[in-house]
This record gives structure tokens, C-alpha cells and sequence, in this order.
């Protein structure tokens, strides 16, 4: 199961979860890992596109911590019904509504953190970091850190 931040204005228009640039970057990453998109659940903590008008675009604005905890629940109803032996937490906000602190990704980053008795969280980047780096080298290094990351998360479930 991942869970990312919120949806995005892709997201918010077609009514599906990371199908915008971010979810090609995920596609793209989960296929390198050996993993199929289909065959995982992916969600968002915060199930609304909060938004900034600049003109014609509607720009991202990020969840406080009030549109955490009001769609806490609709998150806490999917990890009952998956019922998932891994999640992959997709950023900062997706681990803070997940362990119900705030948290750092160098802090917890490539590691099984247990839920409950049957599922582990993971905590990596969200794709869109990817997206925001100019740098080529570093986008490509940064890169290769996901698929790694998302390839041992994937060993993790599997053995």
C-alpha cells in the first residue's frame, strides 16, 4: 500500500490518486523495482486538493495538520480494509498522518517501522521531490535512491 500527501490538480480532475507527473515518476520507479502498479493499493492521507488560484493554474498548497487528522479516518478505514504487510509512506505528511508525529525522511527513511502486529511502514520521498530537483545528476542520483528503496520494500513484502 502507498499513501501519499494529497491529490494534485492531475489527481483532483481525473479522481484517481498519483496520475499526474508525480504518478508517472512513481510508474516509471515501481517498474524499475520490479513491481506493478496494479497490483498495489495507492491512496493520499489527505483525500482533498487544496489549492492556490495563480491565474489559470491552481497551485499545491500543503496540508496542515487540521486536513491531517479530519481524513485520518477514511485513511485508518483503508488500512483495514488492505490490511497491508507493508506501507510505503510517500513523504513527510503521508508519515505524520501515518504515525500520528511529525517525522523527517532522513529520520526514518529505508526502514520498517512496525504499525501493529502485522504491518510495517516504510518512509521514502514523495516522486514530486524528484520533479523540483534542477540539477540532473542529483534528479538521476536521488532517483536511483528510490528504485533502490522501493526494490528492498518489495524484497521486504515478498520474503
Amino acid at each position: 500500500m502507498f499513501v501519499g500527501e494529497a491529490p494534485g490538480d492531475s489527481e483532483d480532475l481525473k479522481g484517481h490518486p498519483f496520475v499526474g507527473p508525480a504518478g508517472a515518476m512513481l510508474d516509471r520507479a515501481l517498474e524499475e523495482a520490479g513491481m506493478d502498479r496494479k497490483s498495489v493499493y495507492v491512496t493520499n492521507a489527505v483525500k482533498h486538493f487544496k489549492f492556490e488560484p495563480r491565474g489559470k493554474r491552481r497551485l499545491h498548497v500543503k496540508p496542515g495538520v487540521e486536513e491531517i487528522h479530519a481524513c485520518r479516518w477514511w485513511l485508518e478505514e483503508e488500512l483495514r480494509l488492505v490490511a497491508p504487510k507493508l506501507v510505503i509512506a510517500l513523504g513527510a505528511t503521508a508519515a505524520r498522518a501515518l504515525l500520528g508525529r511529525v517525522v523527517t525522511i532522513a529520520q526514518t527513511r529505508g526502514e520498517a517501522i512496525p504499525l501493529n502486529d502485522k504491518t510495517h511502514l516504510w518512509v521514502t520521498i514523495h516522486p514530486s521531490f524528484l520533479l523540483r530537483i534542477p540539477d540532473e545528476d542529483k534528479k538521476r542520483v536521488e532517483y536511483q535512491r528510490f528504485v533502490k528503496e522501493l526494490s528492498a520494500a518489495h524484497r521486504f513484502v515478498s520474503g
